[in-house]
């Protein structure tokens, strides 16, 4: 069967804008759309994308685009077309909007649904970075207008970076080695945490009768999470509800696979922890 997703990369794009910077937003757009896709255990075929702008301007197009294709690298995918357009007087000079659309195939009979989850399986985290493309809108009221930061200045106290690099992290694609977790691997649910945070995306792949518990010690939440609550007085519950806090996929395995999972992505390039257990219950994400 074929599987498609359609995203954007949401007010990332203002940060992107606000500094010039347009060579990494196009991975962004192609994570959005392949961990998608593979959430379902689909491998994604293709990609095209579109982009509107306000003024056309060359090298801003090139970046994008370069961005695009490198994210298509990464996720083994081709990019075999696009659209652009140029919309004067709807959006200023400088102004631009980009989306995507990727096309991925599953075997019907291997298609990943979550309804196998049961009690005692192990959620494993693949950490993220930053903030991937979500939770812009409050990370930039929090630290461009309450704190009044400047993109140009250091990321937080002691960094050696600014905090334009530092939003502007590329998502990590995860697509390519959860694909080989679900070739090798009982994978019995896959969460791709984007907005919502991870307890409302895990609550989407749960069964009925099941419950998950995450401990957040289990794994190092990036600075720039710290910053955001403690410059905007964010409460934990919004924090949890918005970002992903450092992880970006979960897999749901059989506990005894969970050691070779975990070794197997790991050898993927991704540093993979256990950070909860499945449970009876209702459908629900609890923190311990």
């Amino acid at each position: 069967v074929l599987v498609s997703s359609t995203d954007g990369v949401g007010t990332k794009a203002l940060i992107a804008q606000a500094s010039g910077r347009f060579a990494t937003i196009g991975v962004d757009l192609v994570a959005m759309c392949v961990d998608d896709l593979v959430c379902q255990g689909a491998e994604p075929l293709f990609f095209l994308d579109y982009i509107a702008v306000g003024k056309l301007d060359p090298d801003h197009i090139e970046q994008l685009v370069e961005g695009v294709a490198e994210g298509c690298r990464q996720a083994g995918c081709a990019l075999i077309g696009g659209e652009m357009a140029e919309h004067p007087g709807a959006m200023e000079p400088g102004e631009f909007d980009l989306v995507g659309f990727a096309v991925g195939v599953a075997e019907r009979d291997q298609l990943i649904t979550g309804e196998h989850v049961k009690a005692g399986d192990v959620v494993i985290g693949l950490p993220s970075p930053g903030l991937r493309s979500n939770g812009y809108s409050l990370a930039r009221h929090v630290l461009l207008t309450t704190a009044g930061r400047s993109l140009d200045g250091p990321a937080f106290d002691g960094a050696h970076h600014s905090l334009a690099e530092e939003l502007l992290v590329p998502s990590v694609i995860y697509a390519p080695a959860v694909l080989a977790l679900q070739r090798q691997l009982d994978v019995r649910a896959v969460a791709h945490v984007t907005g919502g945070g991870l307890a409302g995306n895990l609550e989407r792949v749960l069964p009925k009768g099941a419950d998950v518990t995450v401990d957040p010690r289990t794994w190092e939440e990036p600075r720039i999470f710290s910053e955001i609550r403690h410059a905007g007085s964010v409460s934990e519950d919004e924090m949890r509800k918005v970002f992903n806090l450092g992880i970006g996929m979960v897999v749901i395995v059989p506990a005894d696979e969970a050691y070779r999972a975990i070794d197997l992505l790991r050898t993927k390039g991704q540093r993979a922890v256990e950070i909860g257990r499945v449970e009876r219950g209702d459908g629900h994400v609890h923190f311990a």
